[in-house]
């Protein structure tokens, strides 16, 4: 599979739920959304839709789980590995790739804060971003180092959220905004001469 190509999700009926749902959730907001009208969009019954998922949470939290299963395997794998640079440069263009790639579910939580925060997902995305944090902030470093390592981090969200009206290609902006993230990093992590 091309790393260009979105990667499939398990289950066709499944998948086709979820995008469809999202599509909905972000053109009306999760709260104006029905189960009845995913199910009309799908051009199936609300009974076939209740095989697959009973409550519209159900759908948004399948959906997130697949698509940010890649920022899960990116933090096991940073805790294996030194804390350097590199390591923290990887770290920023892994988890641009991730953000860019589940796109939708993350301009849909961004425009949903409070969905998101009521919804079990919620406490998940907190913890996530905490441990991310850690895993790029200087240990003993001054306060402005370490504000410039979590600045990076959010640096990546401000891109991914912010900066999706600006004229241009979304992955011209996506590698602008990860060019700055990795120049804070590198600020970060100044060796003294």
């Amino acid at each position: 599979m091309s790393s260009s190509s979105p990667q499939r999700r398990r289950g066709d009926t499944r998948q086709r739920i979820q995008d469809i749902a999202l599509e909905l959730f972000v053109e009306q907001g999760y709260e104006k959304t029905s189960l009845r009208e995913i199910a009309e969009r799908l051009e199936v019954t609300k009974a076939a839709l209740y095989y697959h998922f009973k409550t519209k949470e159900d759908i948004i939290i399948s959906l997130f789980e697949d698509v940010t299963r890649p920022i899960d395997e990116l933090i096991k794998w940073a805790e294996q590995q030194p804390r350097t640079l590199e390591t923290k440069r990887e770290v920023l263009r892994r988890y641009s790739e991730a953000m860019a790639a589940g796109a939708a579910l993350y301009r849909f939580m961004q425009e949903n804060q409070a969905t998101t925060r009521e919804l079990s997902i919620g406490e998940t995305v907190k913890k996530r971003l905490y441990r991310l944090v850690e895993l790029l902030r200087t240990e003993d470093g001054p306060l402005t180092d370490q504000v410039r390592c979590v600045s990076a981090l959010f640096t990546l969200h401000a891109g991914m959220m912010f900066l999706q009206h600006v004229e241009g290609d979304p992955e011209e902006t996506r590698l602008a905004a990860l060019e700055v993230a990795t120049d804070l990093i590198t600020q970060a992590h100044h060796e003294d001469s």
